[in-house]
Formats: C-alpha cells, sequence, structure tokens
C-alpha cells in the first residue's frame, strides 16, 4: 500500500523535470558554455524558451551567429524529440494537470472563475477607478502563499507597478485574516516599480531570470497595470501602431512566461469612456483600452464594476471555458470576502 501512494509522488516529481528543462541540457549537444550565458541574458533560460523564439531575434542577441542559431534549434528538437511535434487531446488533457488554481478569497469570485485563478494563463482585470482592481491584487499576493486544492503547496508572488500604487502594509491585514506571519508574506513578495514601458519590458526579462533561480517557488506575476505607461509613452494616433506593436510583444512574453514557469498571470487594465457610443445607443459607453491586442492576448477578462458602498460585481467578459455571468464580492480589511446579506 505504501509503495502505491509513493508512486504518485515520483511521477509528479518527474513531471515537473520534464516541465523545466534547463537550458544547460544544450552542452550536451555542443552548444558551448559562454553562448548559453548569453541566451540567458536575454531571459532565455529552458529549452522551451528557446522554442518561443524566433530565429531572428535570436540572431540580434550579441555574438550568436546565424549558423551557431541553427545549431541551438536543432540540439532543442533532439533534446524535445516526440514532444516538439504534435500530441494528442488526451496527452494535451494530462500535460494541463499541472494547473493550479489561486483563490481569489472570495468564494463566490472562485466559483465564478472556476476555481481560482488559473496558471498558464492570462487573467486580465478591468474596471473604473475604485471598483478593487489593486485590491484583487493584494488579496491575491497573500492567498497564492497559502496551500490549497489538489497537492498545491503555495509558492512567492511578483508584483510589477506601474502606477505606484502598492502598498506593503495593506498586506499585513489580509496576512492576520489568513492566520500567517505578516513579515514572512512580505518576504514572500518581490516588489518592482516600472515607470516606462521599456523599463517594464526589461523587467520581464528579469521575471524570467528568477523564476529559472528559484524553479517552482513562484507562483503568481502581477502587473499594475499593464497599459498605465503605454499610454504616456506613446501619445496620438500617429505613435498608435508603434504602440500597439510594443504592447503585442510584452503580452506575448507574459503568455510564454506563464507556459513556460507554470505560474498564474494578473494583469489590471484601465477604462476609456468610448465619445461615439452615445450615438449609438450602447448600453455601457466603457470599454477596456489597449484595444484588440489585450483582447486576444488575454485568456479570461473580467470586468468589474461599483455596487453599493463596499460591494462589487465581477462578470466574466471572456474566457475560452467559462460561462458568461456574475459574481458579487465586497472588499473588507482583510482583502476580499464574500458579500455579507
Amino acid at each position: 500500500m505504501s509503495v502505491e501512494q509513493m508512486q504518485p509522488a515520483a511521477t509528479v516529481h518527474e513531471e515537473e523535470d520534464s516541465f523545466y528543462q534547463d537550458i544547460e541540457l544544450l552542452q550536451n549537444h555542443g552548444i558551448n558554455v559562454a553562448d548559453i550565458k548569453k541566451l540567458k541574458t536575454a531571459g532565455i533560460c529552458t529549452v522551451r524558451g528557446i522554442q518561443m523564439v524566433t530565429k531572428k531575434k535570436l540572431c540580434n542577441i550579441k555574438g550568436l551567429s546565424e549558423a551557431k542559431v541553427d545549431k541551438m534549434k536543432e540540439a532543442v528538437l533532439k533534446i524535445c524529440g516526440a514532444s516538439a511535434g504534435f500530441c494528442t487531446a488526451l496527452q494535451q488533457s494530462l500535460n494541463r494537470r499541472n494547473v493550479f488554481r489561486l483563490t481569489t478569497g472570495s468564494m463566490e469570485l472562485n466559483k465564478l472563475l472556476g476555481g481560482g485563478l488559473e496558471s498558464m494563463a492570462i487573467t486580465e482585470v478591468f474596471g473604473e477607478f475604485r471598483t478593487g482592481k489593486t485590491q484583487l491584487a493584494h488579496t491575491l499576493c497573500v492567498t497564492t502563499q497559502l496551500p490549497g486544492e489538489r497537492g498545491y503547496t503555495g509558492g512567492k508572488v511578483i508584483y510589477i507597478d506601474t502606477e505606484n500604487t502598492f502598498r506593503p502594509d495593506r498586506l499585513r491585514p489580509i496576512a492576520d485574516r489568513f492566520n500567517l506571519d505578516q513579515e514572512a508574506v512580505l518576504d514572500n513578495v518581490l516588489y518592482s516599480r516600472a515607470y516606462t514601458s521599456e523599463q517594464q519590458m526589461e523587467l520581464l526579462d528579469f521575471v524570467c531570470a528568477k523564476f529559472h533561480e528559484e524553479p517552482g517557488i513562484f507562483k503568481l506575476l502581477v502587473v499594475d497595470s499593464v497599459m498605465a505607461l503605454f499610454r504616456v509613452d506613446f501619445s496620438g494616433r500617429g505613435e498608435l501602431a508603434e504602440r500597439q506593436q510594443s504592447l503585442a510583444q510584452m503580452l506575448s512574453k507574459l503568455q510564454k512566461i506563464s507556459e513556460e514557469y507554470n505560474v498564474a498571470v494578473l494583469i489590471t487594465n484601465q477604462m476609456t469612456s468610448d465619445p461615439g457610443a452615445t450615438m449609438s445607443f450602447q448600453a455601457d459607453p466603457k470599454k477596456p483600452i489597449g484595444g484588440n491586442i489585450i483582447a486576444h492576448a488575454s485568456t479570461t477578462r473580467i470586468s468589474l464594476r461599483k455596487g453599493r458602498g463596499e460591494l462589487r460585481i465581477a462578470k466574466i467578459y471572456d474566457s475560452p471555458d467559462l460561462p458568461e455571468s456574475e459574481a458579487t464580492f465586497a472588499i473588507t480589511s482583510g482583502g476580499l470576502d464574500d458579500a455579507k446579506d
């Protein structure tokens, strides 16, 4: 009986090993250490990471010639073997067993999200000011550290702040609510403040390095808010195409990080008033900014709006697997909680 009980644990460990194939494996296939180091400085730390980057981008890394890049791509194909091409839906279903969900602090909101915030996916939360976007982010900084269902053991958080709205002391009462040590909770959250959209992009390379340094330790990446700096750095219609391209690259990087390291990514987004909406008799003239680029990049989109007092209403705006419905939650001193009747 005990041997049978031990087996699943071993297979989970093997799955984790195959999940993070370190880039050092390329050494066995004739790639030298100096070139591997160059890849790491560019934020590529796993074998899957090389598959996620185009040849052109690899050639742009200083010191990598086209011949070297071709050799690397061949080496990756050798390492991945059969897993490099197609797999059946059944195999993909088994691969997705690694996906975990993070509790939001509110049972109603968890139910709306199908159990919580999903890993290997980008969850976008948008709404006007004062609808609870940053409060959700702060609550998740604490709840991510709680052990959860299906053997989830809790983990660390990286928080990228673009609007100067992160308050570490806000985490203390939330930690008290879940009976966690305040100092330990704060110690498990890595915080960075971004001032330009370029810096925001560069921080993601640091995030990759950190996730690679401590594989399986980090479980959540928060970007609050994803669009604020793009709104400032690019102005007017003339720079719109360039802005959307930079934004697309950033979101693509976030998606790759979430799949490569099996983490949940939460991004918050702002709203804009559509001045032409009054003419077309739309029910709600406000819409999330970032256009179709963000709409297609986000896996799940949640819209938040104000209710009475401290109540907020969350609605599934777009999701590949969740039905469109609503949930009401309250913002308390202990973070997000269910609404009390």
